[in-house]
Formats: C-alpha cells, structure tokens, sequence
C-alpha cells in the first residue's frame, strides 16, 4: 500500500481556513487543478456519504465519496470512487490543527492507495506535489504565509 504525507502552515487561523475547505463541494473556489464541481443527487456537501463529481484543468473526471467530516477536528476523509490516476483503495484525509504562534494553521494531508507497483513513485510524487501541496500553496497565497 502507498502512502502520501504533505504537510505546510498556512497564515491564518484554522477556523478560517476551515470555512474554505469543508465545503466538499468547494475545491473549484481554492484548488487550481479542479475546474468545476457537483454533488451527485442534490446532497448536502458536508453530509458524510455524499458524492462529489468534478473535472480536471487537464479534463480528467473524478468522483470522491465524504467518509467523514469534523468540525470540532477540522478534518474530512474522503475516498475515490473513479479516477483517471489507476489507484485503488484510495482513502485521504485533510486536516487543519490551530498554530497559536501568530494565529497560523498546520495543514496536513495524506492519502493510502493501493496502485501497479512500477507506478508508486510516480503517483506518490504526483499526489503529493500536484494535488496536495499545489492546494496547501493556494491556500498560503488565498490567507497569506
């Protein structure tokens, strides 16, 4: 099984952030790789279960389910049900935790997934640099450093 781990501290308190990234259904409005965004059957976007459906910059499609979301953790769990990328058993989470040295947030965000071995490094790299750290980056760039 393939693990990814990213973390960053972003500046500004977790609270806001978390308003930003909660929202299942908001990564168009944050994430530069996503282009557009839908809940599948009119679902809330924070209801644990709920299906997201959106598309790459690059074209591609993915569909993710919300295995959790805590409010009180600032954390979401998440799985892929379909993704251009060739992983199986994708599961990641996103979480938020209060730097009280100047108001800050350490972000983390990691993922388990099973995929061809020849092709670990690859998306280990890809999900780690392109999807993880390229959000944490937006995010900096959105509340400051």
């Amino acid at each position: 099984m393939a693990e990814v781990y990213t973390s960053s501290v972003i500046g500004a308190p977790a609270e806001r952030v978390w308003e930003t990234v909660r929202d299942f259904n908001g990564l168009p409005g944050w994430h530069p790789v996503i282009s557009e965004s839908r809940i599948e059957g009119s679902a809330p976007p924070d209801q644990v279960g709920c299906v997201r459906a959106f598309r790459l910059s690059d074209g591609g499609f993915v569909r993710e389910r919300l295995l959790a979301l805590s409010d009180y953790e600032f954390s979401c769990t998440y799985s892929i049900l379909e993704s251009p990328m060739g992983v199986d058993n994708y599961v990641a989470t996103l979480k938020l935790t209060p730097v009280t040295d100047g108001s800050r947030t350490f972000a983390e965000w990691s993922a388990t997934f099973d995929c061809a071995s020849e092709r670990e490094a690859e998306l280990v790299a890809l999900i780690g640099n392109d999807v993880f750290q390229r959000g944490f980056e937006a995010l900096k760039t959105r509340f400051g450093t």
